[in-house]
């Protein structure tokens, strides 16, 4: 939004410098058409962001329950500010039992206890206990290893078949209950792979969110001094008004983007919190509590 009326702001002055000319014949009514549609293209913009704020904050309000006051909603994206707290960065070492207190993976687990099921066993045979973070918060070698490339699925298999099931009704010789069983087996199977895929994926895709980041910002940077010497050539009557025209659109489509990217980011600091269960932090402050009492 603030972009768009940014733009709108130049773009406007622009337009109203282009129609001074042309009025005195030293502008085209080409010039001055493109300089129009800029604007208006500028304006439809602002038009499709006011709405989509005015959803967003509705959709805030349904949420928390009563309307939100504008002192506490979000101003817009700062370059770090808004992305991370300082200090919460996903250390190294990360332990993969975090993963256990997902709702999914916890229903799974209650699932198998429903069916009379030994979920210490299970875990043995279907949750490697392994580190999921290396330094910086990228994804360890271990939690790579756990996929074959674009497969999303183990690499490897429980090498042993394990009692999982040991009830005191001798039920499971029936079919049904051997289908149902296998069916619930398989199910816990599957939650934890996504569960370790999710956090995978996750810690993958912040590390080339940053270098995006660090790349388009320096496009920006770049269209930015490309569009000022445009402009600055065309008032000094160099080139035409399409040259700064094109170098205008360029910088707005980097700045647009640069925006996409780091909202890729915070949504992607969301997931990997919702991946883990609830994030990292407990874990993180555990051993410095620990530490500090000792």
């Amino acid at each position: 939004m603030a972009l768009a009326e940014q733009t709108l702001r130049s773009q406007s002055e622009s337009c109203e410098l282009i129609r001074r000319e042309a009025d005195i014949g030293a502008a085209s009514d080409l010039s001055l058409r493109e300089a129009e549609t800029t604007v208006e293209s500028a304006r439809v913009d602002v038009a499709r962001y006011s709405g989509q704020i005015a959803a967003d904050v509705n959709a805030l309000d349904l949420v928390v329950g009563t309307p939100v006051p504008a002192a506490l909603q979000p101003r817009g994206l700062d370059d770090e500010g808004n992305a991370h707290e300082p200090g919460v960065e996903p250390p190294a070492g990360l332990p993969s039992d975090l993963l256990e207190r997902r709702p999914d993976v916890l229903e799974a687990e209650r699932t198998l206890r429903a069916a009379n099921a030994n979920i210490g066993a299970a875990r043995a045979a279907f949750f490697p206990s392994i580190t999921l973070t290396a330094s910086q918060g990228t994804a360890s070698n271990a939690l790579s290893g756990l996929f074959a490339a674009g497969s999303g699925a183990w690499t490897f298999a429980p090498q042993v078949t394990l009692p999982i099931f040991a009830g005191g009704r001798n039920w499971a010789s029936l079919g049904s209950a051997q289908v149902a069983r296998d069916i619930d087996v398989a199910k816990y199977e599957r939650t934890v792979q996504t569960a370790f895929r999710e956090v995978a994926d996750g810690l993958a895709q912040r590390q080339s969110l940053a270098q995006q980041l660090t790349a388009q910002r320096a496009l920006v940077a770049a269209s930015s001094d490309a569009y000022r010497l445009s402009d600055a050539r065309f008032r000094r009557g160099v080139d035409s008004y399409l040259n700064e025209l094109d170098a205008q659109r360029s910088l707005y489509a980097a700045q647009q983007t640069l925006l996409g990217i780091e909202l890729s980011r915070l949504s992607n600091w969301v997931a990997l919190y919702q991946a883990l269960g609830g994030g990292w932090l407990e874990h993180s402050a555990a051993p410095a509590v620990a530490k500090a009492a000792q």
